[in-house]
């Protein structure tokens, strides 16, 4: 699943490691989801985006035409 973690990261300027720890997670499974070697859990997914002010939505790019 594309997403866009790594753009509304630097945005904030929050690096990979405070993000894993604002997400209770190692910032290698947030370099991992960045890169799009592993696709988050539900909740995971909502903690990220919560951590960086969005909507999940935003965060993860759908297939198929938009």
């Amino acid at each position: 699943m594309q997403n866009q973690i790594k753009s509304y990261r630097e945005k904030k300027s929050i690096s990979q490691g405070k993000l894993a720890e604002l997400c209770n997670v190692s910032r290698q499974t947030i370099n991992a989801i960045e890169n799009n070697k592993y696709d988050p859990s539900l909740q995971l997914a909502f903690d990220i985006a919560k951590n960086l002010g969005v909507i999940v939505d935003k965060l993860f790019l759908h297939g198929g035409a938009e």
